[in-house]
């Protein structure tokens, strides 16, 4: 027999067709796949924003130039030369001895007294430990013939007592006077001996000191010039395997310059006179500078005369022996000036493609560890040589980031492409 199958029962188990396309392939409702595209897409818009963000921007740097507007005229002598140090020495030491410490290299900043380096000192230790011990057996020497002396004084007194009541005879009175005046002699030649014990320690103390080389003042090491185990020396030996020099100080503090000029216009330099120097490895950068000297005595084989040139700007680039061109400078005759005469600005030189408007104010930006530094500064309206003349904000050879672009702000990550 046949089941009999209700109709009304077999369409309640099918599948409503709307519900069937809501629940997708896997069962999984359509808005939610529409949720994840948007999310994926917002990360990855964000994931690129941060990235752009902080993405290094490439930028190209000028610098700062010196304007000798407000300090001095035209050039009337233009002259070359190089960086001196006037303060400068190879330290050596006072002994021969062999090197067992060195404790500089180059480019080291030094203090005065500081220990540069040590010699062998066993030798000059035994000898000040023996110069120590006779000091103190003379001085032992001294207190015995001291003692020796007050009782020898106190017996001849007694012994002159009893010679005046004739209990003794004068003789031996005689004789313990002459025991005191005998102990008295011993006593002074101890003392003596004491004495040039004393200056033999002393002696021992200062040649064992020169075993410790110390920097006679502060500077920076430009040469470094033994090694340990080498033997050094303060007179040179033959067959040159004696060194006379530990290493070279120099105080970069007493830096300047040193240029010959002809004697035919050295009537034109005068102390005091402003200078402007420019160091070869930095062209754009004018330092100023001023005449300290002229040097009393003409080099025969060139027919030049010597002039000495203080620096009145420091910096750290400034280091010996580096080329100079110098240019002597007329002062300005404020007395005999024109009171309509324009007088130009003082300050630095800039590109005028470097300054930019932020928030209403003129700014620069520089680069500190990596990043871009906004600076405010302060220009003058009347610009020199066609470049802008910053009165505040900046110094002579402070490097700047030149046509800044719009999204540049404050602390965002630079890499200079190149410089100019």
């Amino acid at each position: 027999m046949r089941p009999i199958i209700d109709p009304q029962l077999v369409n309640q188990l099918r599948i409503d067709k709307d519900l069937r396309e809501d629940a997708g392939g896997g069962g999984v409702p359509k808005w939610v796949w529409a949720g994840v595209g948007v999310l994926a897409i917002a990360l990855a818009g964000a994931g690129g924003w941060w990235w752009m963000s902080h993405r290094p921007v490439p930028v190209k740097t000028v610098m700062a130039t010196a304007s000798s507007a407000g300090r001095a005229g035209s050039a009337v002598l233009q002259a070359t030369g190089y960086v001196t140090a006037k303060r400068q020495a190879t330290v050596a030491t006072q002994i021969t001895g062999t090197l067992t410490q060195v404790l500089i290299e180059e480019g080291d900043v030094v203090k005065p007294g500081q220990v540069m380096a040590r010699l062998d000192d066993t030798a000059l230790r035994a000898t000040l430990n023996a110069a120590q011990a006779q000091t103190e057996v003379t001085a032992a020497n001294v207190n015995q013939l001291q003692a020796q002396l007050a009782q020898v004084e106190a017996d001849a007194k007694r012994t002159a007592e009893l010679a005046a009541q004739g209990v003794v005879s004068k003789q031996v009175a005689e004789q313990s006077r002459t025991s005191v005046t005998t102990l008295k002699a011993q006593l002074e030649s101890a003392r003596k001996q004491a004495e040039a014990s004393k200056a033999q320690l002393a002696q021992a103390k200062v040649n064992f000191d020169f075993t410790v080389v110390r920097a006679p003042f502060g500077g920076v090491i430009t040469a470094k010039a033994a090694q340990v185990g080498e033997i050094i020396s303060p007179l040179s030996a033959g067959g040159g395997f004696t060194r006379t020099g530990v290493g070279t100080i120099v105080d970069m503090d007493s830096l300047e310059v040193e240029v010959d000029v002809n004697e035919s216009y050295i009537a034109q330099v005068q102390p005091g006179m402003p200078v402007e120097s420019v160091l070869q490895a930095y062209p754009d950068w004018r330092i100023p500078s001023h005449v300290i000297a002229v040097i009393p005595t003409a080099d025969r084989g060139k027919a030049t005369v010597k002039v000495r040139v203080g620096l009145d700007q420091k910096d750290a680039r400034i280091v010996p022996n580096m080329g100079v061109r110098v240019a002597f400078l007329q002062k300005q005759d404020k007395a005999g000036a024109k009171p309509d005469a324009p007088q130009l600005p003082a300050g630095v030189l800039l590109a005028p493609s470097s300054v930019v408007e932020r928030d209403g104010k003129k700014v620069v930006y520089t680069i500190v560890d990596g990043r871009a530094a906004q600076r405010e500064i302060v220009t003058a309206a009347q610009p020199i040589d066609a470049k802008t003349v910053v009165t505040q904000g900046l110094k002579a050879g402070d490097t700047v980031i030149d046509n800044p672009p719009e999204t540049l702000r404050d602390g965002m990550a630079v890499v200079v492409e190149s410089g100019r």
